[in-house]
């Protein structure tokens, strides 16, 4: 089994190229809830939702958010009932956001929620939430405090950012441990570390589970390619550009084999060199291959 520490868009493209290699039963999946947030009244969990909805076969993969051919009725009429809503939010993904939050509401914890409506959807991989406690980061602006999904998807990319704030980061649950130790490697996925990687390895236990295990980590950045400001903005206060040097940095120690991609003008020393960009299936399928050898070759 492989287990996969996922956030962003970049994570779950490589899964699908993952998922041609390997059986779903294989595939575990820790999501990152540092953006969780209540959206009008449902549980807004974008990771989790897009690990569930790439599984279950209805993941919108044109943009790596929300469910395919969604509608936007609700979101649309909010408006004319002195009503809103920071970003849109699909019908049928809504559903998903109401039904958990009723599940939490009873007093279920957030691994139980998700496991009851994989359970539903007939998923065969495990998707587990990084930790059933509140993980919440927000923006400081400089003029207050966005949630970080909120900054993501609605601020002004132009929007100051001073740091990421937020509690205490909580511990991972015995589903994320047992997972992790079930696993022949772990795969930190090309997402951006501050926003998506950063407060799953926050979790109290995380990184002294992954220093018993084979980890490949998959840089976000290329080096060609200008990153989006706002994935730029959060590296920064974080500390570090947004470079693959600086990923390495953060990822430290815990890291086996770091993969960069071949176009990268930079340089990490003793990092892999592959063809990062996932702009189709035939893409990820390739990179997931690499990956699979690699890890193969390690554990054999």
């Amino acid at each position: 089994m492989i287990t996969f520490l996922s956030g962003g868009a970049g994570t779950p493209a490589l899964i699908r190229g993952v998922r041609q290699i390997l059986y779903d039963s294989e595939i575990a999946v820790v999501a990152n809830t540092a953006e969780d947030l209540r959206v009008s009244g449902g549980h807004c969990a974008p990771d989790i939702d897009t690990a569930v909805f790439l599984f279950a076969g209805i993941l919108d993969t044109n943009r790596w958010w929300g469910i395919k051919g969604d509608t936007y009725t609700t979101h649309n009429y909010l408006p004319k009932v002195a009503g809103g809503e920071p970003f849109p939010v699909g019908d049928r993904a809504r559903a998903v956001q109401i039904a958990r939050a009723a599940l939490l509401d009873e007093g279920l914890t957030l691994t139980d929620a998700v496991r009851a409506q994989c359970r539903s959807l007939n998923i065969g991989a495990t998707v587990l939430p990084m930790t059933d406690g509140d993980a919440a980061l927000f923006v400081d602006t400089g003029t207050g405090c966005l949630p970080l999904l909120e900054y993501r998807m609605a601020a002004d990319p132009g929007t100051e950012v001073r740091e990421l704030v937020g509690q205490k980061p909580p511990a991972v649950t015995d589903g994320v441990r047992a997972a992790i130790e079930a696993s022949d490697a772990v795969v930190i996925g090309p997402a951006n570390p501050a926003a998506s990687i950063l407060p799953i390895l926050g979790c109290a236990g995380m990184r002294d589970l992954l220093l018993e295990k084979f980890v490949v980590a998959v840089s976000p950045f290329s080096g060609g390619v200008a990153p989006d400001p706002k994935d730029a903005a959060l590296m920064y206060a974080v500390g570090e550009p947004p470079t693959a040097a600086a990923v390495s940095r953060l990822y430290g120690e815990i890291v086996d084999v770091f993969v960069q991609d071949i176009h990268d003008p930079d340089d990490v020393p003793g990092s892999l060199r592959l063809e990062t960009r996932l702009l189709h299936e035939r893409q990820a399928e390739s990179l997931a291959w690499d990956i699979t050898a690699v890890i193969r070759h390690a554990v054999s």
